[in-house]
This record gives C-alpha cells, sequence and structure tokens, in this order.
C-alpha cells in the first residue's frame, strides 16, 4: 500500500499552473476588447464622438455596480471558484453578443451589464489565489507578483492582436476569439482552482474614512484620478486619432499599447526597486511629470517612429502609477491596507467616468486631436497635486503585504494595460 501513497503524492499541483494561465487568458480577453472598442463603436454601430465617450461611462458605472455587489457577496459567502467560472461563462455571452449584434443601446445596457461580469472573474482571481496562498502557506506576494506580471504580458501580445483579429478577419471573428478566452477560463477554473467555500476576508477596512492623513489622501486621490483620467482619454480616443484624422494603419495602435505594455512591465520592478531609496512621493513626481511630457508631445507628434518612441514615457507614467500609487495610499493609511487599496482602485474607476464624458464631449465639439488638450490639463493638474503631497514613509517599510489590488474590486469594466 506504501507504493501507490508515495506515488500519489509525488503527483504534481497544477494549481499554480492554473492560477496563471486563467490569469493570461482573462488579460488576453480584455486586451482584445477594450483597444479596439471605439474603433468597433464608431465603423461598426456608426456612433458619434459623443455617444462613443458616452459608452465608456455608462460601462463604468455599470461595472462599479456589478463589481461592488459581486465583491461583497463572495466576501460573505459562497464558493469563489463557482462564482469565477459563472463569471466567464457571462463574460463569453457578452463577447458573443459583441459579435453579432450592432444595436448601441442593446450593447450598453446589455452587452455592457455581461461584460462587467467577465472582468470581475479576474479580481476574483486574485482574491482566490490569495486566499489559496495563504491556506496552503506559499509565499503570497511573489505569487501575485507573478500573476500581475501575466496580466501585463497579456497586454503586450492582446492589443496587436486584436487589431491584427478585426483588421484581418472581422470585429465579429476577434469578439468570438476573446469568447473562446473566456471560456478557456471556464474550463480551467472548474477543472483545476481549488474550491474554497468558507473563505471569509475581513471587510470592514473598506468601510472606512482615512484616520490619519487625511489631506494628503484627497490630494493623492485627486492626482491619480486625474491621471487615470488622461490615460482613459488616450485608450478611447487614440485608435480613432490615427485612423481618421492621422490616416495612418489601424494596427500600428495595437502595437503602441503592446509596446508600452511591454515597457510598462521592467519599469514597475525598477520602481518597487527604489521606492524604498527615493521614496514613494519621488516615484509619483516622475510619473506625473513623465505624463505631462507624453500628452504634450502627443499634440505635436504624427509619425510611427515618434509615436512608438513615445511610448517609453506613457509606460514610466503609467507604470509608476499602477505600481507605486496604491502602495502609497497604504503608507498614508496605516493598518488600513484594504480601504486603501479599494479607494485606489475607485480612482481609477472614476477616471474612467470622466475620460468617457469628457472624450466624447471634446471630439464632439472639435476634434479628436483636441481630447489631448484635455488630458495635458489632467495631468498639469495632477503635478499641482502630487507635489503638495507629504512623504510619508512608514518607520517598516511593509513588504508589499497588499500588493493585490483586485480582491474588493475591478476596474469599473474596463481592463487597463
Amino acid at each position: 500500500m506504501s507504493a501507490p501513497i508515495a506515488t500519489a503524492r509525488r503527483l504534481p499541483d497544477f494549481t499554480p499552473a492554473a492560477f496563471l494561465l486563467v490569469a493570461f487568458l482573462t488579460g488576453i480577453a480584455g486586451a482584445l476588447q477594450t483597444p479596439t472598442l471605439s474603433l468597433f463603436l464608431s465603423t461598426e454601430v456608426q456612433a458619434r464622438p459623443f455617444m462613443v465617450g458616452l459608452f465608456y461611462t455608462g460601462s463604468a458605472v455599470i461595472g462599479i455596480l456589478v463589481s461592488q455587489m459581486l465583491a461583497g457577496r463572495s466576501d460573505k459567502r459562497g464558493d469563489r471558484r463557482n462564482l469565477i467560472f459563472v463569471c466567464c461563462l457571462l463574460g463569453a455571452l457578452a463577447c458573443v453578443l459583441f459579435a453579432y449584434n450592432r444595436n448601441y443601446l442593446i450593447l450598453l445596457f446589455v452587452g455592457v451589464l455581461l461584460s462587467s461580469f467577465g472582468s470581475t472573474a479576474n479580481p476574483q482571481m486574485f482574491a482566490l489565489a490569495r486566499e489559496h496562498s495563504e491556506k496552503t502557506g506559499r509565499e503570497a506576494v511573489m505569487f501575485t507578483s507573478i500573476l500581475r506580471a501575466q496580466v501585463s504580458l497579456a497586454w503586450v501580445v492582446g492589443p496587436p492582436l486584436a487589431f491584427a483579429l478585426a483588421l484581418g478577419f472581422g470585429f465579429t471573428f476577434m469578439y468570438m476569439a476573446a469568447g473562446l478566452a473566456f471560456v478557456l477560463c471556464g474550463l480551467l477554473v472548474r477543472t483545476f482552482l481549488p474550491s474554497m467555500p468558507k473563505a471569509e476576508l475581513k471587510t470592514t477596512d473598506t468601510l472606512q474614512a482615512p484616520q490619519r492623513n487625511r489631506r494628503d489622501t484627497l490630494l493623492l486621490f485627486a492626482a491619480c484620478t486625474l491621471m487615470w483620467t488622461a490615460n482613459g482619454m488616450y485608450l478611447i480616443t487614440m485608435p480613432l486619432y490615427m485612423v481618421h484624422e492621422l490616416a495612418l494603419p489601424e494596427k500600428l495602435v495595437g502595437v503602441m499599447m503592446g509596446t508600452a505594455a511591454g515597457l510598462e512591465i521592467p519599469i514597475m520592478l525598477v520602481a518597487g526597486y527604489y521606492a524604498r531609496r527615493f521614496g514613494k512621493r519621488f516615484l509619483m513626481r516622475i510619473a506625473a511629470a513623465a505624463g505631462v511630457l507624453f500628452y504634450l508631445c502627443l499634440l505635436f507628434t504624427t509619425g510611427t517612429v515618434a509615436l512608438l518612441a513615445l511610448q517609453l514615457l506613457n509606460a514610466v507614467f503609467i507604470g509608476i502609477l499602477a505600481g507605486i500609487g496604491m502602495l502609497y495610499f497604504q503608507d498614508l493609511m496605516p493598518k488600513q491596507a484594504g480601504a486603501a487599496t479599494t479607494l485606489f482602485t475607485n480612482s481609477t474607476r472614476v477616471g474612467w467616468i470622466i475620460a468617457g464624458s469628457c472624450a466624447g464631449v471634446v471630439a464632439e465639439m472639435w476634434s479628436y486631436h483636441a481630447v489631448f488638450y484635455s488630458a495635458v490639463a489632467m495631468v498639469i493638474g495632477a503635478v499641482y497635486c502630487v507635489w503638495r503631497i507629504r512623504d510619508v514613509r512608514p518607520a517598516a517599510d511593509a513588504p508589499l503585504a497588499e500588493l493585490q489590488p483586485l480582491d474588493k474590486a475591478d476596474n469599473g469594466g474596463l481592463p487597463l494595460p
């Protein structure tokens, strides 16, 4: 009897690999849809610029409602794995709807609702990964970092692939490919991810206001919101701007977004390494300054090579913001890691809501190029806010214990680069 038992103990554990695959595939599903959405709405649905912006705003609002509802439920009862499985199936249904329907209102209210469930699969997967790591005694911080790298890798591959599929085979084929990614995720979740029906997370921190540094926390929230707004306006407008005003190939947008995502990975790692030495305020100032330079240069850049070169500034801007911004909130809100994490995530959501409204109105009244003037104004406002924040350094710098910002909320249904 000892031999079968020994053999069983030597069987490989596919759970970590399954988590990595699910993180990558959910990232791919989002990276296939987001970069091409404005072009899809403009060309296939024949939506005006204002309606395109309104679509993004509506998506963010619906995404907030859905993610908050699911986050509260998943933390209190049920099996998170089952919730992820259902979200993957609903995400696949959303892709089918976008593939074969061209009615604006149906896409906005039904398609976005289904997509919001689909986008929640990724943050819920991160929450399940943390619970599993804590239960099995694995190193949660490193494993979560690797999972986040998988999502970033998906955004390196996803945007170029999205434009290649949409332009080569049509939007119907592209959305069906995204739907296939969700189906594969569902199968992996159902087969390999662990079932933890009684796992409960403490959620009281997310309901608390900052107990200390309230002025600085408010300034940081304003700065992050303005920076995410500029980024959202860029993602919404850039495909349409390049096609309709610069007459450049649509696939170039995918290459640009993939290049920026690829550069963000090492920048996140470098920023994390130097955060202790130089402080998070210094790095956030660098991010804001890089954002100002990026959007100012974007106003006067029309060539392919120059647009690709500018992605280095864009990567510094977003890479530091995404990697350091949340940790800065946690420094300003000691012993409130959950509330700090949620506050950072909410800055992303609010940014998308503002971005959709501003981008649509400005493009409708003036031009797509004019949207970038608004983005410059946003990042200049962010610079002002960041420069007024105090540099808070904890006595013992926490070992990034709360690296994962995705257990309580997602990005409002709109995947980020």
